[in-house]
């Protein structure tokens, strides 16, 4: 059941990358600002449609899979550090520090939405929940969850001066991602965003602000997953099949309630069903993943999953480097003209690729080459393993 259990985790992670690039899709094509302001862009009816089906099926509701699968993978590393008598929150500083330089190289120098810094934070983070009780770790959970939910209440008004700063920033985007070389893109990334203004102070204040609670926004998920762990979760997969039927349930619910919120007419309410149905599709495609692994996990649909999971962080990078190329000016040029159709046509050929060429390359190697860089700096091994430790036994002479 052991090595059942880690191809589930693997499969799962790579049924979240296949999702994320899906969501992803949106920020290449229309930047991270304009992929809510569609009105901008011209669309035709099936890529309005698709657009939406996007917006309601994926985005929001991948991420916090992959957020769980972080928590959970967070206690098993730490078991496994624990068991060769390593220095647990020593290596997991470093294996977070090195994923938050990662995560800044990415975003400085290949594409604005990633997503690899905020995990390096979010782990950092997490050190404060290790050592707790799985009860304990379900009680934050869901005290965080329900306060991160009720911060949705509401609608946020926004002046004709931020209006107009949204509309020039999203336009500038076009005009650059469309035909601007590497340096100018790489430029108006780095140093322009509609939420900074003339107020160098203001700026400070809303990155500090933005720093210091992203991680109880985020938080209730990657508690989730560490609980999970703690508690054995799908390890005996075969007597857990009620729980997976019963998880399934909330599939139309999160889909009732994401498509009042993103189709309807904005309301108080709008963000709180838009949390709501995130949050409860996440945990029905968990469940609803869990229960076809059982019963199928020797396809080669599963077999594929798997393989791109164990390389999720190779894949995850080479994603950006195939999109940004397609999209921006410096490659193919397609940002906003491209078509969803076309786009979701180019995703699913690219993750299809992604399986299969991980597949094989697993047959010769272990590890990815960044997932093995992780690895050798998490350890300090050029060989990326962590040696085991022998207990120092003091004996004692008795003197008779």
């Amino acid at each position: 059941m052991h090595t059942k259990r880690v191809r589930f985790i693997d499969a799962l992670r790579g049924l979240s990358l296949l999702g994320i690039l899906l969501a992803n899709l949106l920020i290449f094509h229309y930047g991270i600002w304009g992929k809510d302001e569609i009105s901008y862009f011209s669309l035709s009816d099936t890529d309005r449609g698709l657009y939406s089906f996007l917006k309601i099926v994926v985005e929001g509701s991948f991420m916090p899979i992959f957020t769980f699968l972080f928590g959970y993978s967070l206690v098993i590393l730490a078991e496994s550090i624990k068991n060769k008598n390593g220095k647990v929150k020593r290596h997991l500083w470093r294996r977070f520090l090195l994923l938050f330089s990662l995560g800044l190289l990415h975003a400085t120098y290949l594409w604005e939405g990633d997503i690899l810094a905020f995990y390096g934070m979010m782990g950092i983070f997490l050190l404060l929940f290790l050592n707790r009780r799985k009860k304990t770790l379900i009680i934050w959970g869901m005290v965080l969850f329900i306060l991160t939910g009720a911060l949705g209440y509401g609608v946020v008004e926004e002046t004709i001066e931020e209006e107009k700063r949204l509309s020039d920033y999203i336009e500038k985007t076009y005009d650059i991602y469309k035909s601007g070389s590497y340096e100018e893109i790489k430029d108006h990334r780095n140093n322009e965003s509609p939420l900074f203004t003339d107020d160098e102070l203001e700026t400070a204040f809303l990155i500090l602000f933005m720093l210091l609670f992203a991680p109880l926004l985020t938080s209730p998920m990657f508690l989730f997953g560490m609980a999970a762990a703690k508690g054995k979760l799908f390890q005996k997969m075969e007597q857990e099949e009620k729980w997976y039927k019963l998880s399934m349930a909330l599939l139309p619910i999160g889909l009732l309630l994401k498509s009042v919120a993103i189709l309807g007419d904005e309301s108080n309410w709008t963000g709180i069903f838009q949390h709501l149905g995130a949050q409860f599709l996440s945990i029905a495609y968990i469940g609803t993943f869990a229960f076809l692994f059982r019963k199928f996990s020797a396809s080669k649909v599963f077999l594929g999953l798997e393989s791109a999971g164990k390389l999720s962080l190779t894949n995850y990078i080479s994603q950006s480097v195939v999109c940004t190329f397609v999209f921006y000016g410096y490659g193919l040029g397609q940002f906003g003209t491209l078509g969803m159709l076309n786009s979701i046509f180019l995703v699913f050929i690219l993750f299809v690729f992604q399986c299969i060429s991980s597949y094989f390359y697993l047959k010769r190697f272990k590890r990815g080459p960044l997932e093995m860089i992780i690895r050798m700096g998490t350890n300090l091994s050029w060989r990326g393993n962590l040696k085991a430790k022998k207990q120092k036994i003091k004996v004692e002479k008795v003197l008779e």
